[in-house]
């Protein structure tokens, strides 16, 4: 086992390297930069931009260097101070814009994620366990569902719903009342009060997908004869599904952790605009369409990053729980 930890902790190494460049070079691939953005909307507005002004403020934003230049540049910096540089568009440190919204983008897709294995596990079971009966075709079509409607499109139709039948418009996680408030419990309160809605949204797809995972697995597994064999035995059937094809299905939901957690972080991107949340995901769009390329390229590694430890967590789980991958 720790031959295998060692292996795949060198493995990350070159992997986070590559995300880097990839990082930088994805923000940079649309024409022009952020000051040509920021000119565009002067010009918009009337005012008149003369050459000077526009060299001196490519000299003050690093833009007159090559891209290669300006990548080891940003790099060396986070390696080194741990500096992501400054944001164009708001003309605030990087780490300071990303610092306040990681609290908020965490408890909302770590809830998601929780929500996701609590409801599509036992759901995942059941259509396995009664296939082709009339709740396992509702699942069925659910899941479907739920796969292909965006999620921003699914947030609309919540919020018109819970405006039109309770009055109530969860738009963002706090009240007005509470939104510039220092903690309390009263805003905790709130908090819960509102934050199910985003939670429940992100996470539908997640919970959709995974359903049809386990009902496959499940199906595929129960029809195996050393299950039947452990039914002529005389176990429960409860023991048997637990003790023998679940512990098998488990194995591609635990391969997916690496991918939902960020799948979760980025896909609430335009579920937070829709919904008014303070998280990374619209600080992330906001960026891109500014073209303000420490920002959205820090944000794009901070998201490769999670993907990487996030896979390294679910091997480790998985060579723990079945041994053909350790010793593979």
């Amino acid at each position: 086992m720790l031959n295998y930890i060692i292996r795949r902790l060198l493995i990350i190494i070159p992997e986070l390297f590559l995300i880097s460049i990839l990082a930088f070079i994805v923000i940079q691939l649309p024409p022009g930069d952020y000051l040509t953005t920021y000119i565009m909307r002067l010009q918009a507005s009337g005012a008149v931009i003369n050459e000077s002004i526009v060299e001196n403020l490519k000299r003050q934003y690093g833009l007159d260097r090559p891209m290669y230049v300006q990548y080891f540049i940003w790099i060396k910096n986070i390696i080194t101070q741990g500096n992501f540089g400054v944001s164009f568009s708001y003309d605030l440190p990087v780490i300071d814009l990303i610092k306040e919204r990681i609290p908020m983008t965490l408890t909302i897709s770590l809830l998601s994620l929780a929500v996701t294995w609590i409801i599509a596990f036992p759901i995942g079971i059941y259509s396995a366990t009664h296939q082709y009966s009339p709740f396992d075709h509702l699942f069925t079509f659910l899941s479907f569902v739920g796969v292909s409607m965006p999620a921003f499109l699914l947030a609309l139709i919540a919020v018109w719903f819970l405006y039109k039948f309770t009055g109530h418009a969860v738009i963002g996680v706090f009240s007005l009342e509470y939104l510039d408030q220092p903690w309390s419990f009263a805003k905790l309160m709130d908090m819960i009060k509102n934050i199910w809605l985003p939670v429940i949204v992100v996470g539908i797809a997640g919970i959709a997908s995974m359903v049809r995972v386990i009902r496959a697995m499940m199906l595929d597994e129960i029809r195996k004869l050393y299950v039947t064999a452990a039914r002529a035995k005389g176990l429960p059937e409860y023991k048997v599904l637990v003790k023998y094809p679940l512990r098998v299905a488990v194995n591609p939901t635990i391969s997916s952790i690496g991918w939902l957690f960020p799948a979760l972080v980025s896909g609430e991107s335009v579920v937070g605009i829709v919904l008014n949340l303070q998280t990374v995901g619209p600080l992330l769009l906001s960026a891109s369409l500014a073209q303000d390329m420490y920002l959205a390229g820090s944000i794009v590694l901070i998201l490769g990053t999670l993907t990487v430890i996030g896979m390294f967590i679910s091997d480790l789980l998985l060579a723990w729980l079945d041994p053909r991958v350790r010793y593979g």
